[in-house]
């Protein structure tokens, strides 16, 4: 396999080619947002609803939107046709440029773009099958956790504590009501209804996350959004998680505790299907 081809500010290139000015107020302040896009059989998954993120983390920092929506599409698709895996994982970084260090917005500064990608590593139907262990921790972030920021020192630190303490993920609560994990969206399954929560400045509008409400209600399968607090997450017949490359992650302990029968719940191993599926489709349609 050749060596990864990266973009920057308007130029494909090896990534250890790829230098940004240590001035850049990516690096100096985290001042910058970013997007994962999956790509399948090298086709970009869901890019409008990506895009639409992208531009909403954008306008909620005040960073001028640095192309237009046809120059974005164009870049993505060159970059995941200039790398090798068929699958990719692109993760795309837009910072408020290069200026001197100053918490004020400077004038007239270009933002700097980054795209790089990784082969997509999803949730293998064995690791689906064993579970993952997770730990429910105090939201320690910012108030505006629907913005991609780059700024994840926070995340960082909430999912080493669960890496700590002998767990993948960490749930977080805030006010007594489960927001996410420290890097994907909860759902859980209460007397076969599903539960997410609902959209909000407390958690990252996950596509992923809206694909899988989507999926359900369109199999017939009783999907809800809106808030439930940390018994109710611990009272769940089923908990699983979702992201990008998680898809769908079933729950299988909860603090120590066994959630249902410490194995996939039905529901869960539904919507892993459900999700599969999808992509298969996907791919043939792609054909």
């Amino acid at each position: 396999m050749s060596d990864p081809i990266v973009y920057l500010n308007g130029e494909f290139m090896p990534l250890a080619d790829a230098k940004v000015p240590v001035l850049d107020r990516g690096f100096i302040f985290g001042d910058g947002i970013y997007e994962v896009i999956p790509a399948y059989g090298k086709r970009l998954f869901r890019l409008d609803e990506h895009l639409d993120r992208l531009n909403n983390s954008l306008d909620a920092t005040r960073i001028p939107n640095p192309y237009p929506e046809s120059e974005w599409k164009k870049i993505l698709s060159q970059i995941v046709m200039k790398n090798d895996a068929e699958d990719q994982s692109i993760y795309l970084q837009v910072t408020r440029g290069v200026a001197k260090r100053d918490h004020a917005f400077p004038e007239k500064i270009t933002p700097t773009v980054f795209m790089m990608s990784n082969p997509l590593v999803v949730t293998s139907q064995e690791m689906f099958d064993k579970g993952i262990a997770v730990i429910t921790l105090d939201d320690i972030r910012w108030q505006y956790c629907n913005i991609k920021a780059i700024t994840l020192l926070p995340n960082i630190l909430l999912r080493q504590t669960a890496i700590d303490e002998g767990a993948q993920e960490a749930i977080l609560v805030r006010g007594g009501e489960v927001t996410e994990g420290s890097a994907s969206n909860i759902f859980i399954v209460i007397d076969g209804v599903i539960k997410t929560p609902p959209k909000s400045s407390r958690l990252l509008p996950g596509v992923t996350r809206d694909l899988i409400v989507e999926l359900a209600k369109n199999n017939g399968i009783q999907c809800i959004e809106a808030n439930f607090s940390r018994t109710e997450l611990e009272a769940a017949d089923e908990i699983w998680m979702s992201s990008s490359m998680k898809e769908v992650m079933p729950i299988v302990k909860l603090n120590d505790e066994i959630v249902g029968d410490g194995k996939p719940g039905t529901i869960t191993r539904q919507m892993y299907q459900i999700f599969q599926d999808y992509k298969a489709e996907l791919k043939r349609d792609l054909d």
